[in-house]
């Protein structure tokens, strides 16, 4: 009977077309019910199932006719699979005891709402989510194919599957072959049964060779398959929930880390660069002062726009970072102490502060330095004259002449002392000269003021030496005056002629020789002026020249008539007629070449002017660019045309235009460089100076990417929180109306007003509360980013705290603790670490060693603990 069952069977469901597959089901289940194998499999697979849960209460049945006849065991299933208590059992052996105790058994079974006949619909529902569930699981593995809970398990291939999807390490499944049902079916029964603690409930050659395997039994083991992976699954969601929470605080903690070591580099370059630019100890030398303003000019064109860009980028990064905690539910970002976005701004302010008056002092110590070399050449030239006029007058002033001369010579003597007095009184204005040069050199603080004043000071000690003699000898001469007769007229006339004029001669040459220091046309046309005035009074001059030349040829005439023996030189005075023309001619030669000087100097302050107005044509362009594209971007930023998109890409074309303007600005800087080598100090064809403009080329700079990174948060948000573009729109029509500025931040009094207008209604605490949120940094003033992360942070499913710690939980076994291991078992091994490297110890009383605190570590990561 059972081989003619069989045969049919296999007949009806290889012939192929001749009855339908449901009809084909039907007969089998009849042929069933007739089938003595099938009854065998039937109470084996019930055997196996009963002891997988028995063994947990520490027991086991042979025979289910026998070992349930008294109700114990029946009972004691009940409580393993329902973990509640039954009613306490009857221990008598007679048959009424027996009766009772199934009795309590059937009774429990009947209060669960269980019926005990037929197949009913939640049975068949179940049914179909099992074989889904297997369906999806084996969906990815070939040669499987699962349609039902008979033929589709034959091969074996389906259970393998299976537990390879869910432990790929306990099954090499490439090596399986579709031909070898018995050694497939064998292999996950064995490895079932040792690793993932599922009895053996069937045996591979009650399978193979039955033509239609038991759709119960194979349901029944297939659902144990099913519940062993389902704790597993719940751990596979709970795993991935808290992976993607820590994926989340990662990268946070990654941004918050660049943020910090950001910050810090940015303050150390600070902190080293102020006292450099607080630095105003002069140098000695023009040259020294000169490399001070190059460096200056390479911190400025090379050190500074890299950090400009730096400070630009964190504080974009910043508020990015925020925008990002406010998405995903987690508390604002505090820098650590001294490294806020305020700290940073303070200490750039300090910065700029050193850096503004630097340049100026550079400058007006070149200008000072460029002086006092002026002023000790002239004080070398004037002291040089001086001293040679003074060599060996101290030795004429002390000789003792008179003592042995006639009478006329004596009275020579003296009027030779009078012209010398006279000439000495010229000398004056001289000394005083080279005084007060060494006066103002030492004033103005000149490196070699020592020497100059040991100088100086040997002048005048020399000239006070001289004044005493002078007046010494003058006593002496008079003493004899008496004895002495008038000196020749003619001689004396020469003496007092000649004197003036060859001080005047020096005095010119002096002048032609006069160094010069101009800064613009204007001054030196002035001593151009001044030169054509003096060259306006040399015929006078020479007309006096010949004059006195005249003299001395008189007297050679009037002593060749009357025979007189001259003594070859004049009685009153060293003044020569040949030392005149010597003098002369020099004047003549120092004119042409004072001309010279005069029109070099012309010629290069032409040169000036020219740089000058190179300089402001650039510049006088520059500046109102720099000026129109700040407005244009104010305008951008609060006329919202287009998409977010749309403003965000012609945000960026504008930025690359902006950015391709950089070559104006080098070439403006190469200008000012010229300016600055030419000791240029002023410019009267501009308003603006390069500073200025460095200035607004910055914050040019830093507001368009500044602007970008607004439009790329409120993406952010956009995308994060389901805003659509009417609601932007709306957002940024509300925020303008009540941003009266115009720059894209309001304060606490405009941000109420609008609030207001979008029917919040606010006590002073609740707005307190919400600028906590705005404004977590407590700077007074609203951003729009801030306003729209506000207007939609309700609006969007994130995860919580308390989500974490449930998922957590399932990790754990429902413990309240959480170990190591089971954090590497069940988490990547980056995240398992970071995890265990940051959760506290355990204090619970049911803790053991190495528990780990996961409920504060998901509090903190939410800010709402200490940790």
């Amino acid at each position: 009977m059972v081989d003619y069952h069989a045969a049919n069977n296999q007949a009806q469901y290889t012939s192929g077309g001749q009855q339908s597959y449901m009809e084909q089901e039907n007969d089998w289940d009849r042929d069933l019910l007739l089938d003595p194998a099938w009854e065998k499999q039937q109470r084996k697979t019930f055997t196996a199932w009963c002891n997988s849960h028995l063994r947990k209460a520490g027991t086991q049945i042979e025979n289910i006719e026998e070992d349930f006849r008294d109700g114990l065991k029946l009972m004691l299933l009940l409580e393993v699979i329902s973990g509640e208590r039954l009613p306490k059992p009857e221990r008598g052996k007679m048959r009424v005891h027996k009766i009772n105790n199934v009795n309590k058994a059937l009774d429990f079974i009947a209060s669960k709402g269980v019926k005990l006949v037929s197949i009913g619909a939640e049975e068949t529902s179940a049914k179909e989510g099992l074989l889904l569930w297997c369906q999806r699981k084996t969906a990815p593995y070939k040669n499987v194919n699962v349609q039902n809970f008979h033929i589709s398990w034959k091969d074996g291939l389906a259970f393998n599957a299976l537990i390879h999807r869910h432990r790929p390490e306990l099954i090499d499944y490439d090596k399986l072959r579709k031909d070898d049902p018995v050694t497939n079916l064998n292999n996950a029964f064995e490895v079932a049964e040792k690793y993932l603690d599922i009895p053996k409930m069937l045996d591979a050659e009650d399978i193979v060779n039955t033509a239609r395997p038991d759709e119960k039994a194979i349901m029944t083991y297939v659902s144990s398959f099913y519940h062993a992976f389902s704790g597993a699954q719940k751990a596979e969601t709970a795993a991935n929930r808290i992976c993607k929470v820590l994926a989340v605080n990662q990268e946070n903690e990654h941004l918050m880390e660049d943020y910090e070591k950001l910050a810090s580099d940015l303050l150390e370059w600070i902190r080293r660069t102020i006292p450099w630019l607080e630095n105003r100890i002069p140098e000695k030398t023009m040259a020294e002062m000169q490399q001070k303003l190059e460096d200056f000019r390479g911190y400025r064109r090379v050190h500074k726009p890299p950090k400009v860009q730096e400070k630009c980028q964190l504080e974009i990064n910043f508020n990015t970072l925020q925008t990002k905690l406010r998405l995903s539910n987690r508390p604002a970002f505090m820098p650590s102490e001294g490294r806020m976005v305020s700290d940073i701004n303070g200490a750039w302010h300090n910065l700029e502060g050193a850096e503004k008056g630097y340049e100026e002092w550079l400058l007006n110590e070149i200008r000072r330095l460029e002086r006092l070399d002026h002023l000790a050449e002239k004080f070398r030239q004037k002291a040089t004259i001086h001293e040679g006029w003074t060599d060996g007058k101290e030795a004429m002033l002390t000789q003792k002449d008179y003592e042995t001369t006639s009478l006329s010579e004596t009275k020579a003597l003296l009027k030779k002392h009078e012209a010398f007095e006279s000439d000495l009184a010229a000398h004056q204005d001289r000394v005083e000269q080279i005084a007060a040069i060494a006066q103002e050199l030492n004033e103005l603080d000149y490196y070699d003021s020592p020497n100059v004043n040991a100088r100086c000071q040997k002048i005048c000690e020399q000239w006070d030496t001289l004044g005493a003699l002078t007046q010494s000898r003058r006593e002496s001469l008079e003493r004899t005056e008496k004895q002495l007769e008038s000196i020749d007229e003619l001689y004396l006339e020469y003496a007092k002629r000649a004197a003036p004029f060859n001080n005047w001669m020096e005095g010119a040459m002096e002048d032609l020789q006069d160094m010069f220091i101009v800064h613009n046309i204007e001054e030196i046309q002035g001593l151009i002026t001044a030169h054509e005035q003096f060259k306006a009074t040399l015929p006078e001059a020479n007309k006096e020249r010949e004059a006195i030349q005249a003299i001395q040829a008189e007297v050679q005439k009037i002593a060749q008539y009357n025979g007189i023996k001259l003594a070859g030189t004049n009685p009153y005075t060293t003044i020569t007629p040949s030392s005149i023309d010597s003098k002369w001619d020099k004047v003549q030669k120092l004119v042409p070449q004072r001309d010279q000087a005069l029109q070099e100097e012309l010629s290069r302050q032409q040169s000036n002017d020219h740089l000058r107005r190179q300089f402001a044509t650039q510049a006088n362009m520059v500046g109102p660019w720099i000026q129109n594209k700040m407005e244009e971007i104010g305008r951008i930023s609060i006329e919202m045309n287009g998409t977010l998109e749309d403003q965000l890409t012609h945000l960026r074309q504008y930025e690359q235009s902006i950015i391709e303007y950089k070559p104006n600005i080098d070439q403006l800087e190469g200008n000012h460089q010229l300016i600055q080598e030419a000791l240029i100090f002023d410019n009267k064809y501009t308003a603006y100076t390069m500073e200025h403009l460095r200035v607004g080329w910055e914050q040019l700079l830093t507001t368009i990417a500044r602007t970008i990174n607004e439009i790329e948060n409120q993406i952010l948000t956009r995308d994060a929180k389901g805003i659509s573009q009417e609601q932007l729109h709306e957002y940024r029509t509300s925020f303008n109306h009540f941003d009266k500025k115009r720059t894209g931040i309001m304060d606490s009094d405009d941000f109420r007003a609008l609030l207001i207008s979008t029917g919040n209604s606010l006590g002073d605490a609740e707005f307190a509360r919400i600028m906590g949120i705005v404004d977590p940094n407590n700077s007074g003033a609203v951003t729009f980013q801030a306003f729209i992360d506000f207007m939609s942070r309700e609006t969007t499913d994130t995860d919580t705290a308390d989500q974490v710690i449930a998922s957590f939980k399932i990790l754990a076994g429902d413990k309240n603790y959480i170990t190591a291991e089971e954090l590497r078992r069940e988490l990547p091994p980056d995240q398992a670490e970071y995890c265990i490297a940051r959760m506290a110890p355990y204090s619970g009383p049911d803790t053991v060693p190495g528990a780990l605190d996961y409920m504060s570590f998901s509090t903190a990561l939410y800010g709402e603990s200490d940790l």
